[in-house]
């Protein structure tokens, strides 16, 4: 089976979507969304405030070994 990567404007989504659930060939359609700007400087603050956690001794850091583990 082949995967396609497609870049739709916005407002034409809804009308994609539509036509390709219609389609019996198609399999599975899903939406991958990017951040947007805000969603992004929160992930930003939020990394930066458990540093400054860590950093103050509030919070035990992971090891990176065991971050890598989990991966």
């Amino acid at each position: 089976m082949t995967q396609v990567t497609l870049q739709i404007q916005d407002n034409k989504l809804p009308l994609f979507l539509e036509l390709a659930s219609n389609l019996k060939f198609i399999k599975k359609v899903e939406v991958e969304q990017e951040p947007t700007k805000l969603e992004i400087l929160h992930g930003l603050r939020d990394a930066v405030e458990e540093l400054n956690l860590i950093n103050a001794g509030k919070k035990k850091a992971v090891p990176l070994k065991d971050f890598l583990n989990e991966l």
